[in-house]
């Protein structure tokens, strides 16, 4: 049996195997029934490790012991098996959930607070920074500044990127307008966001900037991440922001946002124009 290592890796991923599970596994596929010595050959696995590896792949769904001397294994239909390891990854996940969940009424959490209260007092002004890489690691990180949010959030963005940090922050940021936080949004509007750019002047104020192509948000005239290239030419996996929690920097950048914001075309104007 010779099956690629391409193949091989897909199915550790897929299904979260080790090297010798995912050999043994397809080993049984092609076979449909067999011995553990037999299978221990064709997928090329140690025969000290075969029935350690049946029993776990037994355990997780994959393979049927059968009765009877010598003992043999059948496997079982694949499209069968995937909804067995969904079912165990949705069992394992709501358990991770709850513990989670526990930690708010736990004394862990307020360790974890207290430590880490401790450990701030003695960060410089400078080590409030950091490069932040991956898009959705990005966005991550823009939710975790918002929800901290007591003034104002303003955002500049690109004509695609607005309909990315909607899709990922609109919750968040529905949110603080009903807390009367200032929200507001600067990017290129076009027939393909115009709708969501109408969608989200409900709770933000948002205006066409079709002249200054930048990427970052700011809030509360003290922290603010820009992003440092162009998101037309990087792939989303290697996208990069500078995260700065400076008061010094972000109000001047602010400033400079403001005096741009007075002649940026309104919603409503340009809306009128696309139609």
């Amino acid at each position: 049996m010779i099956v690629k290592d391409d193949f091989l890796s897909k199915l550790r991923q897929y299904f979260a195997l080790n090297l010798y599970e995912v050999r043994i596994w397809t080993a049984l596929l092609s076979r449909g029934v067999s011995t553990a010595g037999e299978l221990s050959d064709i997928g090329n696995v140690p025969r000290s490790r075969a029935y350690d590896v049946l029993e776990s792949l037994e355990k997780k769904g994959f393979v049927v012991m059968k009765l009877g001397k010598p003992i043999k294994y059948l496997a079982v239909e694949p499209q069968e098996v995937v909804g067995r390891v969904k079912k165990l990854v949705r069992i394992d996940s709501d358990n991770k959930i709850k513990k989670l969940e526990e930690l708010k009424d736990g004394d862990v959490l307020g360790e974890l607070n207290l430590l880490f209260k401790q450990g701030i007092e003695f960060v410089e002004a400078t080590d409030l920074s950091g490069a932040i890489r991956g898009r959705h690691n990005l966005y991550t990180h823009m939710e975790c500044m918002i929800k901290n949010a007591k003034k104002s959030v303003t955002i500049m963005t690109t004509s695609k990127g607005v309909l990315r940090k909607i899709e990922a922050l609109k919750p968040e940021l529905e949110r603080l307008a009903k807390k009367s936080i200032s929200i507001r949004i600067a990017a290129p509007i076009t027939k393909e966001n115009l709708s969501v750019a109408q969608d989200i002047s409900k709770f933000a104020e948002v205006k066409n900037n079709d002249g200054i192509k930048a990427r970052f948000i700011l809030v509360d005239s003290k922290e603010l991440m820009f992003m440092a290239l162009d998101d037309e030419e990087v792939h989303p996996s290697y996208d990069l922001g500078i995260w700065v929690n400076t008061p010094y920097f972000t109000t001047a950048l602010e400033t400079m946002f403001n005096s741009a914001w007075k002649d940026l075309e309104t919603l409503n104007k340009a809306s009128s124009r696309i139609k």
